[in-house]
């Protein structure tokens, strides 16, 4: 088992004052028991003493013998007391020290307390740079934990405004070639509609136009990322059954059969982009499929522990288990392959629908089958 800090220097604390108090107990036990006289040097020193009425002999008495193997006595009870009393007050002492210790070392820590949940808080934020804007409370004298505090703050600072510029550069760059990709398709759709156009100006505009719609929709993809990337002030109560099974009926699925086994999945969420996210699983499914005899599984349903899950299956490629975290990666797509060609999609499906997961406050996992395909499940937490 692993100690704490606190928990570490409570022990160093109570095992440094019990070693200072056994050593100070022995050195008194030492001094005592030297300084002490025995029975035999105290009668040698009353014999070897000046008689008062004449020259030296044995004055010593009977009484004063008993007297002094009393005294002799008394010393050896002091030190049992000693070696006794004082072992128990210094355990007793000792536990005491130690509870302080455990006190005083929570009081020291309680910056870095501080400190910990507020990187807890920020990590377990369900969208991507949530919590950035929180702030260590920096209060006390100016030590160590205080400036690893405002160390702290200022490194969250920095990453917030990080975060802002990334959010306002995708926004403002995606809002900004929509305008040209719009005009571009209409100058496309007029120029092949027009009367007389030759067969091969038709077969170059339909061309240009699917190479426009991608790019189209790798803008509303990034928008799309870039929004579920923030946190969902709003939230409906939904049935994720029902969105799935809408999902699974509107989406074209190509030769590829698609079927349903949806339960009762109720959540919270914004419904728009749970809707899509379920797009995002069935739409790939069906894409990255058998070209024959191919099918796709739409699932839902509540778990043990409440939460809401969808799940999506299909046949397919054998997908390399090493292979499959990569999937969620934005333009990453089977054999790591970056960029995505106009007949595989803009290579952001699994991406959006991680993001929107997070956003929720869920996960998404991906397995591969070993007969090939996949099985991507994404769990929410639990509505109540």
């Amino acid at each position: 088992m692993t100690l704490t800090l606190r928990s570490r220097l409570t022990l160093v604390y109570g095992g440094l004052f019990l070693i200072g108090g056994v050593l100070l107990l022995l050195l008194t036990y030492s001094l005592v028991a030297n300084t002490t006289p025995g029975t035999a040097s105290m009668i040698t020193s009353r014999q070897g003493a000046p008689s008062p009425t004449g020259p030296a002999e044995d004055f010593v008495t009977e009484d004063q013998k008993i007297q002094m193997l009393l005294t002799e006595n008394v010393w050896d009870d002091a030190l049992e007391a000693i070696s006794t009393q004082g072992s128990l007050a210094l355990v007793l002492v000792a536990v005491a020290t130690i509870a302080l210790g455990w006190l005083i070392a929570g009081r020291m820590l309680r910056p870095l307390t501080r400190i910990t949940d507020t990187a807890a808080r920020i990590a377990e934020a369900p969208a991507a740079g949530q919590g950035l804007h929180e702030r260590i409370k920096v209060e006390g004298t100016q030590d160590e934990l205080r400036e690893l505090a405002e160390t702290f703050n200022r490194m969250l600072e920095r990453l917030d405004h990080s975060f802002d510029g990334q959010r306002s550069f995708i926004s403002n760059a995606s809002h900004e070639l929509r305008t040209p990709l719009t005009v571009t398709r209409a100058l496309l759709e007029v120029a092949v509609n027009r009367p007389g156009a030759s067969p091969e100006v038709r077969q170059l505009g339909d061309t240009l136009l699917e190479v426009n719609a991608r790019h189209e929709r790798l803008i509303d993809g990034l928008l799309l990322l870039m929004r579920s990337d923030r946190e969902l002030r709003e939230r409906s109560y939904l049935d994720l059954a029902d969105v799935a099974e809408h999902v699974a009926a509107q989406t074209p699925a190509r030769g590829v059969a698609v079927t349903t086994d949806c339960a009762e999945a109720p959540m919270r969420g914004e419904p728009v982009l749970l809707e899509r996210l379920v797009q995002n699983l069935v739409e790939n499914a069906v894409r990255y499929n058998d070209p024959e005899d191919g099918w796709v599984n739409v699932a839902t349903r509540t778990d043990d522990a409440g939460r809401a899950v969808v799940e999506v299956s299909n046949s397919g490629p054998v997908v390399p288990a090493f292979e499959v975290p990569g999937l969620f990666e934005p333009f990453r797509r089977l054999g790591t392959e970056r960029l995505a060609t106009a007949s595989k999609g803009a290579g952001l499906g699994l991406s959006i629908v991680r993001a929107v997961a997070r956003a929720h406050g869920g996960q998404a996992t991906a397995t591969a089958r070993p007969e090939g395909g996949l099985v991507v499940t994404v769990s929410f937490p639990a509505s109540g």
